[in-house]
């Protein structure tokens, strides 16, 4: 039997970015995956300004920006009218918001980047291989996993289950998928090259019913991504020949010709949430623990973000960190995800509809304001600023450093460890005798000043973005969310640190 402290079954963007954090803070990681080979397909293509901000911090960022594109205005075909819209109000860069628009790529192309960055941390994804039975023990859980020599008992001391909507890691643990599957209500998904339609639309012909269809220009290529919604007796066409019959019949642009299928998928709109995200030393995420519809990329999107949650709990705990660390996760996530299914719900809803303003796109889908505020780890009683609470996302902000470079705050939180902040003088003496644990995450100590020396705030971006003007001293967790702030009582961080953090 082999044993390994986290094993996680499915290798999507979900699992991945999990083992990517788990790697990089030296846990030993195993990810399975029942797929013989990564997707190439586009899928979920749509990255939310958040997730560009994690994957910046996970190390791989660059080439998801390389692999993509902002996306383009849509076109509303209505009969012989095209009405041009932008379902994606642009933004530009701020010192707070480094990446404020969602980016277009092909899921593929976010599925290599994190598989390459796993293999730099030297792991590498176990194709082929499918959980079959799982069994609890106190300090373990023995998972029985078939592979293509046959199959292995893995002893972990914690089962991560990124194994999508038919989860067999949360069917094994008896965790109820409560919600609603429409059969019928089915899309076909098509990645195809195309002739004789610009490029620089999203084009989508709504259908009587709903029946729309819709056509994304993926970049850096001549591949689209169509979607085409299914009548509910419908039979999905399968070869090249019949899906442009299909299309034809209601786009009715005899010069728009599709050539070279390059990848083929039917997907149904599913939204259901698990009734919990842990039993004991199982846990779920992404996909496994809720499901959405396709509308306002968000799928994606709350799956990596349950991982960048997860990771620095674990391994906390794995350090000796009280287990009770891990019941947040649930707490923290699982309201995101009830959100996000009713949002993604009502924008599917909206899809077909003649009225181009149902499809707008805005700030809920970016998840830059999703906050912890008043769950477990960050309580209501809790000290805030004019501009944040704890449980809020730690804003970015454009300093210098003391050799007189530019740096953005965002470049010194990269890293698995916890940061403190001190603002003013005497927020600085505060941060130098906290002192902080010896086994777990370590602490990054910045202290920011308005003077001429040291890391200065010369531009006010700081003080600006996180609302203060006297000393404050703020707790950043590893996953970029505001643990503590002290401003009154800067001493009061200390006695903060018992539920993020291992005993001395």
């Amino acid at each position: 039997m082999s044993s390994t402290d986290v094993l996680i079954a499915g290798a999507g963007p979900t699992g991945t970015a999990l083992a990517i954090d788990l790697a990089r803070r030296g846990v030993s990681v195993r990810i399975v995956d029942k797929a013989p080979h990564s997707s190439q397909g586009s899928r979920a293509k749509g990255i939310q300004p958040r997730t560009l901000e994690v994957l910046e911090d996970l190390g791989v960022l660059d080439p998801v920006l390389r692999g993509g594109a902002e996306y383009p205005l849509a076109g509303f075909h209505l009969g012989p009218l095209t009405i041009p819209w932008r379902m994606f109000r642009k933004a530009m860069p701020s010192s707070s918001v480094p990446y404020p628009n969602t980016w277009l790529i092909p899921q593929g192309r976010t599925d290599a980047a994190l598989h390459a960055r796993l293999l730099e941390l030297g792991v590498r994804i176990e194709y082929g291989s499918e959980v079959l039975a799982v069994a609890q023990h106190a300090d373990r859980v023995v998972v029985h996993v078939a592979n293509p020599l046959g199959t292995e008992e893995i002893s972990a001391r914690y089962l991560a289950g990124a194994d999508g909507g038919g989860s067999r890691v949360r069917s094994t643990a008896g965790i109820d998928f409560v919600g609603t599957t429409h059969e019928q209500d089915r899309i076909l998904i098509v990645d195809a090259e195309v002739s004789g339609l610009a490029r620089n639309r999203w084009h989508m012909w709504p259908g009587r019913g709903g029946r729309f269809i819709a056509a994304c220009p993926l970049p850096h290529g001549e591949l689209f991504q169509w979607m085409v919604r299914l009548a509910p007796d419908e039979e999905p066409p399968v070869d090249l020949p019949a899906i442009s019959a299909r299309i034809q019949a209601q786009i009715r642009r005899p010069r728009v010709v599709l050539r070279c299928l390059h990848w083929r998928s039917v997907f149904r709109p599913n939204i259901r949430l698990a009734a919990r995200y842990r039993d004991k030393r199982v846990l779920i995420v992404g996909d496994a623990a809720h499901v959405h519809t396709p509308a306002g990329a968000q799928g994606l999107n709350t799956g990596i973000q349950d991982a960048y949650n997860l990771g620095w709990k674990l391994a906390q705990v794995l350090a000796g960190a009280d287990d009770a660390l891990l019941d947040s996760y649930e707490l923290e996530r699982r309201p995101i995800a009830a959100g996000v299914l009713g949002l993604s719900t009502r924008k599917y809803e909206a899809i077909g509809k003649l009225a181009p303003s149902s499809a707008r796109r805005g700030k809920a889908e970016q998840q830059l304001t999703l906050s912890y505020f008043g769950a477990v780890l960050a309580p209501t009683s809790s000290e805030g600023t004019s501009t944040l609470r704890v449980g809020d996302r730690a804003p970015d902000a454009r300093l210098t450093a003391a050799s007189g470079a530019p740096v953005r705050l965002f470049e010194l939180l990269c890293g698995p460890q916890f940061t403190g902040i001190a603002f003013g003088e005497s927020a600085h003496a505060a941060l130098r005798e906290l002192r902080w644990p010896t086994r777990g995450a370590t602490l990054q100590r910045l202290e920011i000043s308005t003077g001429a020396a040291g890391l200065r705030d010369a531009g006010n971006s700081f003080a600006s973005a996180y609302g203060v003007t006297t000393a404050a001293l703020l707790l950043i967790r590893p996953d970029g969310y505001i643990a503590h702030i002290a401003r009154q009582k800067l001493s009061s961080s200390a006695a903060a640190l018992g539920q993020f953090t291992p005993g001395p």
